[in-house]
């Protein structure tokens, strides 16, 4: 589903259920030796996604261990993202890439008081307005994961949910305006984000993918 949302020199895959022999490298096994059942099925589950991701890309098996702040350590050359809720886990790599942000969430109404703590009120209000089936909510919160999932690579430092201004077009994509300084890239000072949307199997999902350099 996820690679509805992503453009063709990104690889992804999926699964809605976590199969039952998924193999994990010594390292991987270490580093969720503590974890409740929940955890090491998504982490696991989530790894083995994103190594058929990467084989599609000709890149070999390896550990992928989480690394300052969770976020998932690449091989070298790879730039990619992983994300899991219930029912779902989801995987995107790429060679050509400078940044992925992927995430998936429950398509329903965020719990009760949650939405002012992860949004500003222009957001509210803007999403007050849209119509549809969406739980538009829900949507902003899944995008906001994204935008830091697609920022923390380049910046190595948190952004909090107050600081990115997103808007929303019903066709299925949304841009992101950061509200504090971005870090420079490839000479340039990042100001935000393009991504993509999708609710599909009662799930949204949201995508950002920022080309490194020219794509063939």
């Amino acid at each position: 589903m996820i690679e509805k949302i992503l453009p063709p020199w990104v690889a992804s895959s999926d699964c809605f259920e976590d199969p039952p022999d998924v193999a994990l490298f010594p390292e991987e096994e270490a580093a969720v030796a503590r974890a409740v059942d929940k955890r090491r099925r998504e982490f696991g589950t989530a790894r083995h996604c994103a190594r058929q991701a990467m084989a599609a890309l000709g890149v070999p098996p390896a550990p992928i261990l989480p690394g300052e702040r969770g976020a998932p350590g690449w091989p070298d050359g790879v730039v990619g993202a992983i994300t899991h809720c219930a029912g779902y886990r989801a995987a995107a790599v790429s060679l050509e890439a400078l940044t992925i942000g992927i995430d998936a969430e429950p398509h329903g109404p965020l719990p009760d008081g949650i939405l002012p703590s992860v949004s500003l009120p222009e957001e509210r209000a803007a999403i007050a307005r849209l119509d549809g089936d969406v739980h538009w909510d829900r949507l902003l919160f899944s995008a906001k994961e994204s935008v830091y999932k697609a920022w923390f690579p380049l910046a190595r430092r948190w952004l909090g949910f107050e600081e990115a201004h997103l808007v929303f077009s019903p066709s299925g994509t949304f841009t992101a305006r950061l509200l504090v300084p971005g870090p420079l890239v490839e000479g340039r000072e990042l100001t935000g984000f393009t991504g993509r949307w999708l609710v599909s199997d009662g799930l949204v999902v949201t995508s950002i993918a920022v080309p490194g350099k020219p794509t063939p």
